[in-house]
């Protein structure tokens, strides 16, 4: 978890510095280089890290996969609906981002709860119900544990636990991960903190630009 810490506290220099600098978001995680032949002349492609496909039970007990968020932007978040800690603030934080962007069709929420054995989807949409939330635009998914966890870890690059010596049982991070609609990871911001929280809602705007200009 510490090193996952420090990697993303890393990202999210590189995001300030050039968001702020040149508008335009970097791409984060993974990359491996590939040759091709354009014209024939040997060129250097990146391949990036992207979210893999995935399928997961929402709160209305329907199944949301990747496709679900095709031609969308979206922020991603690792929660559990019984937790007293940081999921309180993170989700509170989040509604700003729910309404700042509520109806518009690219852009969606994803939250994906820890803890596979108590959050049903009924207890998934009662907390959804308690936060306002309506239509599809914000999912709250469960999925098993291997699942869940090693997408999060592998993928989003955020670390969940079990943890019994946890006052809920649990353990993750807080982080908000923005992901573009080639599923790329475009940035990583403390869902606990306003400032970043403000940080994230401007640099999805740039998102949405960079895209409006292709």
């Amino acid at each position: 978890m510490r090193i996952n810490c420090l990697f993303i506290s890393c990202l999210l220099t590189l995001a300030a510095c050039s968001s702020d600098t040149e508008k335009r978001l970097p791409i984060l995680g993974e990359r491996e280089p590939v040759e091709k032949t354009v014209d024939g002349k040997t060129v250097v492609d990146t391949i990036y890290q992207t979210i893999p496909a995935f399928s997961f039970i929402n709160q209305d007990s329907s199944v949301v996969t990747e496709k679900n968020f095709e031609g969308r932007i979206f922020v991603a978040d690792f929660f559990f609906t019984s937790c007293t800690s940081i999921c309180p603030i993170m989700h509170r934080n989040m509604l700003k981002v729910y309404e700042k962007f509520k109806d518009n069709k690219e852009v969606g929420i994803l939250s994906h709860t820890i803890d596979f054995k108590y959050d049903t989807p009924s207890k998934l949409k009662s907390y959804a119900e308690k936060l306002g939330i309506t239509g599809d635009q914000w999912q709250f998914v469960k999925g098993t544990k291997d699942s869940v966890y090693t997408l999060a870890e592998k993928n989003y690059l955020v670390a969940v636990a079990e943890d019994k010596a946890a006052p809920d049982g649990f353990v993750h991070q807080g982080w908000f991960i923005l992901v573009d609609k080639d599923k790329r990871l475009r940035g990583a911001y403390d869902g606990t903190k306003k400032e970043a929280v403000d940080q994230l809602i401007t640099d999805m705007e740039i998102l949405l630009e960079e895209y409006d200009e292709k």
